[in-house]
């Protein structure tokens, strides 16, 4: 479930952008004190920048030492969420004007997936 997204300028590194996004998505959801991210967002700044808040930065790296793919416990979950996400036709074949558009675009998208997952037809037969 996308509990935040910040659409951003390419212009913006995306471990600058972090901080502010997980400021606005605590305030929503203040329970969140573990952040998993990838090797993008690694460096002493993010986690400094972090820790007033109560939140812990873990960065989950790939391990490129063997061959062949592996799965990385928390890694699949950002690569699942964007398989999610691309399966909208509108989110893959168009740049929005305004970050806020993308944003919503994004979010309906997100609530789709939730809503098929609350409609699927149970196997059990009504009684």
């Amino acid at each position: 479930m996308l509990l935040g997204i910040e659409v951003i300028p390419a212009s913006v590194q995306d471990r600058d952008g972090a901080v502010d996004l997980i400021k606005k998505t605590r305030r929503l959801f203040p329970f969140i004190k573990h952040v998993f991210a990838d090797g993008g967002y690694s460096g002493d700044r993010l986690a400094t920048d972090l820790a007033p808040q109560g939140v812990t930065l873990e960065i989950v790296k790939r391990t490129d030492k063997e061959g062949g793919f592996k799965l990385i416990r928390r890694r699949w979950v950002a690569g699942r969420t964007f398989s999610w996400l691309r399966r909208n036709r509108r989110l893959m074949a168009h740049y929005e004007a305004l970050a806020i558009i993308a944003e919503g675009f994004a979010k309906l998208a997100m609530i789709s997936v939730m809503l098929k997952r609350l409609t699927v037809p149970s196997s059990k037969p009504a009684t």
